[in-house]
């Protein structure tokens, strides 16, 4: 193809020159006339825009003088305005900027060009147009990566702060920054890092949980991905809904919080069910993190230990009615009825009402073999809790 100032004489690029001032003027009223975005900007960025016109006119002006078609367009005719606009107008709105222009060339290619070139004017306007278009889509591209990237370095802040139970003020800037500065019940969930990039990771992740309506942050680190749900009612659920995404083995679901500065506690619960799992063959995946007391104990968890402590042997300690003893008891002798009433003297009756007793109070049925393992270690330490360490031994009655 030809280039597009061979098509037009001297004359009507010295036309064209003469009249860019006026032209860009044109574009700025039009901008104003026919756009209500273009009104609510600030003085400061209207200012840019208006660059952006004159910039993009005498590059109009430097591409017909300099080869036309020959010549490349480049994201470099913006200057440095768009860089800076790409944070207060969007990409259409920059195609609005570029058709307003070329609407005004257009509108006046008969005072500008030569007795007969008018069309040749409009057609190099048009090619220029599509040119200037592909060159704002990549800067807006370049933008939108590159904010991808610091918000990647944000996120993965985020999370190492959490998982450090680092609540200060430059967590909570950057989770503002992230969109998460009112975000409300929140829970961690911890498992282990599937095949691919870490990037594709992530974002296959932060996918699926938009799907079912839950915010997202998340952050490979080595072996293990590490999820923190926002705006989550059924972290449970949620996590199912997300499994397929992590690699194999558990997936731990902490506690629901308040807020992601007492995320801290639910991401403690996540990573520390998540190192022991394995002593619980059968465990469901996911697994919550509160289901894994017992299995948290025994890796020296401070706070599985008083959670144990909190939910089953003060409770029974405390109740009355031999329930205590009763649960003593039903362990001891492998989990019977009709040994547990000998060894306590009472019907085996009462002892199935007691163990009823036992699972309102503590939410845990000894009938279940893994309920049961959980209440044994917490009756053991509950034992050890009291001055000396004395155990008591169960009474009949």
């Amino acid at each position: 193809m030809p280039a597009a100032h061979l098509d037009l004489s001297r004359a009507s690029l010295r036309r064209v020159e003469a009249a860019a001032g006026e032209l860009s003027s044109g574009a700025t009223r039009r901008m104003e006339a026919s756009h209500e975005w273009y009104r609510a900007l600030s003085a400061e960025d209207r200012s840019w825009v208006g660059l952006v016109a004159q910039a993009g006119i005498a590059a109009f002006i430097a591409w017909l003088r300099d080869g036309g078609d020959q010549t490349p367009v480049t994201a470099d005719v913006f200057g440095t305005a768009p860089r800076e606009l790409t944070r207060s107008i969007t990409l259409r709105q920059t195609l609005d900027l570029v058709r307003s222009v070329v609407d005004v060339v257009e509108q006046d290619a008969t005072a500008l060009a030569e007795p007969g070139e008018e069309q040749a004017l409009r057609e190099a306007v048009l090619r220029y147009s599509r040119e200037i278009a592909f060159a704002a889509a990549e800067v807006y591209a370049q933008a939108a990566e590159a904010r991808g990237a610091w918000d990647a370095r944000l996120e993965g802040l985020v999370v190492d702060a959490v998982l450090r139970g680092e609540a200060d003020d430059s967590m909570q800037s950057r989770a503002a920054a992230l969109g998460w500065g009112s975000t409300t019940r929140v829970a961690v969930v911890a498992g282990s890092t599937p095949h691919g990039s870490p990037a594709g990771v992530v974002d296959g992740l932060r996918r699926a949980a938009e799907r079912i309506g839950v915010d997202t942050l998340a952050a490979v680190q080595g072996r293990r991905l590490v999820c923190i749900f926002g705006n989550v009612d059924d972290p449970m659920s949620a996590a199912r809904s997300v499994d397929d995404h992590f690699g194999d083995g558990p997936l731990v679901v902490g506690p629901t919080v308040p807020h992601l500065f007492a995320a801290g506690r639910s991401a403690r619960a996540a990573l520390a069910g998540q190192s022991c799992a394995q002593a619980w063959p059968a465990a469901p995946r996911p697994v919550a993190a509160d289901d894994l007391l017992a299995e948290r104990v025994l890796v020296g968890d401070a706070p599985a230990r008083a959670l144990l402590l909190d939910r089953i042997w003060h409770p029974l300690s405390t109740a009355g009615s031999g329930l205590l003893d009763t649960a003593s008891a039903y362990l001891e002798t492998g989990g019977g009825l009709e040994g547990t009433a000998r060894v306590l003297f009472v019907h085996p009756n009462t002892v199935r009402y007691r163990l009823g007793r036992i699972a309102e109070l503590t939410g845990y049925q000894l009938t279940d073999p893994h309920d049961a393992h959980t209440v044994r270690i917490a009756l053991g330490l509950g034992r050890l809790s009291r001055p000396g360490g004395v155990v008591r031994r169960a009474t009949p009655g």
